[in-house]
């Protein structure tokens, strides 16, 4: 069950490595749910496609209220029919929280793999999901000791992203020092508010550093004519705008091309982490949903960059809000340009993250594997590895 596009990304490689598991115990395993093409291409029979389901903020999520009870409704009714020996949650903590309870009711083990964030959001949903949950599956090194006290069975099995980029690696790739990646993310309230001051910034940047080139990565057609749209209308406003070229599914080949980026917090910050490329860090969302979120959510090691959280320090600078200007951005950038006085700390502070993911240097068993071998002993009735 998987709401978002990481989510999916991990869903099919856990899918992958559940059947080859299958396969060598003599089982065969079949395995449906909710995901995007990641895990339709790795044959998950999906009830529900979840590609455009990724929104974030309390008020966005209401205005998509409706869609998410008509998916909810038709996945209750599949679970019903199909019995299948376990659920597994992936991340996408609200919704799939309630299908979890749902599930539990009808007595189909829950699995989760990838924890809420509930060093963010407070404690107060530790005891659910220990109650909830017959397995959880963390992929971040701080998490066992954050569910320590719940009694709820924890395992760390190593990041997947880790094993997802150093596999898509390029050797003959080499960082251009005056290629900027921006990095605007892949959902329509993250472009629409940081794309602009994104743009910006490089205004400001070009002025002092006319050699920088610059590139806009977008996971997907739809959002690259969206960014496309908002660079032509601040263009018409700001004609000196340097040529920015904006490239679909090329963000993994910039994170290793690209000499220094740009971005708004999320997944992509940890794989920017790992793959090397120094990075600012932004995020805005609606006033009213930063206002709800003031009284609820608290601050993991003083930080909402995950990079920062797992290092606990500041790898990546960050900024959120009305912070986020070309009068923070400019010099946060400098700093970490090709010569910057950050540019050294902040490389040995992403090899950190490597190491802190489950980089040990030796040749390691995949996170996806390690999760699917917990996932396999914790299936009823007792299938095992050793059958």
């Amino acid at each position: 069950m998987a709401g978002e596009a990481s989510g999916d990304i991990y869903g099919a490689a856990l899918a992958e490595d559940l059947r080859k598991i299958g396969s060598a115990v003599g089982e065969e395993v079949e395995i449906g749910g909710m995901g995007g093409p990641a895990m339709a291409k790795a044959n998950v029979k999906r009830t529900v496609d979840s590609t455009e389901l990724g929104v974030v903020g309390f008020v966005e999520i209401l205005k998509h209220i409706f869609t998410f009870i008509g998916i909810f409704r038709k996945l209750v009714r599949t679970v019903k029919v199909e019995r299948p020996d376990a659920v597994i949650l992936i991340d996408y903590p609200t919704f799939n929280m309630l299908f979890g309870k749902v599930v539990k009711k009808l007595g189909i083990p829950v699995i989760w793999y990838v924890s809420p964030h509930v060093w963010v959001w407070g404690k107060r949903r530790i005891p659910k999901l220990a109650k909830l949950c017959k397995k959880m599956l963390v992929i971040f090194p701080f998490e066992p000791e954050v569910y320590a006290s719940s009694g709820l069975d924890t395992e760390f099995v190593g990041h997947p992203l880790l094993d997802m980029v150093d596999a898509r690696k390029d050797e003959s790739i080499v960082r251009d020092d005056n290629l900027v990646a921006l990095l605007p993310g892949s959902r329509a309230m993250e472009i629409d508010r940081l794309l602009e001051p994104m743009l910006a910034t490089v205004l400001e940047l070009n002025k002092k550093h006319p050699d920088l080139r610059y590139v806009i990565t977008t996971p997907r057609e739809k959002v690259a004519l969206r960014c496309n749209n908002i660079v032509e209308k601040f263009r018409s406003k700001n004609p000196a705008l340097p040529e920015i070229p904006v490239e679909i599914g090329k963000t993994a080949y910039y994170q290793q091309a690209a000499g220094t980026g740009l971005a708004a917090s999320g997944t992509v910050t940890v794989e920017s982490a790992i793959a090397g490329l120094p990075l600012v860090v932004t995020y805005k969302v609606s006033w009213i949903s930063i206002l709800i979120a003031a009284l609820l959510v608290k601050l993991y090691r003083n930080s909402f960059v995950m990079p920062n959280i797992i290092a606990n320090k500041k790898v990546y600078a960050e900024f959120l809000q009305h912070q986020v200007k070309p009068a923070n951005l400019v010099p946060a950038m400098e700093v970490i340009l090709p010569g910057g006085s950050e540019r050294s700390r902040v490389i040995s502070d992403m090899q950190e993250v490597r190491t802190l993911l489950g980089d040990d240097g030796l040749a390691r068993k995949k996170a996806s594997v390690r999760a699917a071998e917990a996932v396999w002993r914790t299936l009823p009735p007792a299938l095992t590895m050793e059958k």
